[in-house]
């Protein structure tokens, strides 16, 4: 397993927007892409255009595939609404939360 953390700057204004593209984006995403076990957001409170969202993978492989295109369909919203700043691919060794 993995999870990758993309961080986002999105305007105030904008979040609500945002999160209602993500909900959609994130569903969709797990839904019908192989590897995809779906992600979580969160939102800084001392910056609130900070924003990361964390997706889990069931492989690099498969995030890879996901990705091969240089913006899924997927995406587009998202980043027609949000900065992407960075993208993080991390192996997950264990997982305690409920």
């Amino acid at each position: 397993m993995i999870r990758v953390v993309y961080r986002w700057k999105v305007k105030e204004e904008s979040f609500a927007d945002f999160k209602k593209v993500w909900v959609r984006t994130t569903n969709h995403i797990h839904e019908t892409v192989p590897g995809a076990l779906g992600s979580f957001m969160l939102r800084s409170p001392e910056d609130k255009t900070e924003v990361l969202t964390v997706a889990k993978w069931d492989s690099v492989e498969s995030w890879k595939a996901f990705w091969s295109g240089e913006n899924p369909a997927q995406m587009v919203g998202m980043r027609e609404m949000g900065e992407r700043i960075s993208v993080t691919v991390y192996d997950e060794v264990d997982d305690f939360t409920r």
